[in-house]
């Protein structure tokens, strides 16, 4: 079960997959039954505070474990075959950026337009850090400020309050 901003009223609706693959909203009743809330199992609930909070947590989660796949995976495809390195790291590359490729399908939001748009604030700031850990690239003031800008943007895509 996943949340998903639905567009409804702006409501964040609870989602389940079904067996065949498919999606359907899940009713409160029906949550705290399967026990998907703690307060059918003796905890306390959730206030919508926390809910939120959780939900940025692993969306962001998620998209710092996709940069390393894909930046990562890159890297190893550049190192492979530019610095002359072998297939084998090319390889491991290919398999890095196609586990990269499940990643987003994890994020709460349903919308893959908005994921992916979003990510891409963390490819450009995720690439940079990476140049410096990896390469010992040094940014520039605008370098900094660029990445910057993106991650604001990543933010107000993915986490912005929507009504409709």
């Amino acid at each position: 079960m996943y949340p998903a901003d639905r567009g409804g009223a702006g409501a964040l609706q609870q989602v389940t997959r079904t067996a065949s693959g498919g999606e359907r909203a899940v009713s409160g009743g029906e949550r705290a039954a399967s026990g998907g809330e703690r307060a059918a199992s003796g905890g306390h609930a959730d206030g919508p505070c926390e809910a939120a909070a959780m939900l940025i947590l692993r969306s962001a989660a998620l998209f710092v474990l996709a940069a390393i796949l894909e930046i990562g995976g890159a890297w190893l495809v550049w190192q492979g075959v530019r610095e002359h390195r072998g297939w084998m790291w090319a390889a491991c590359g290919v398999l890095a950026l196609g586990a990269y490729g499940f990643v987003a399908t994890f994020q709460p939001d349903a919308h893959f337009g908005r994921v992916l748009a979003a990510y891409g604030g963390i490819f450009v700031a995720g690439s940079i850090l990476w140049g410096v850990v990896a390469d010992g690239y040094r940014p520039d003031r605008w370098d900094i400020a660029g990445a910057l800008v993106c991650l604001a943007g990543m933010a107000l895509i993915m986490w912005a309050p929507r009504n409709g």
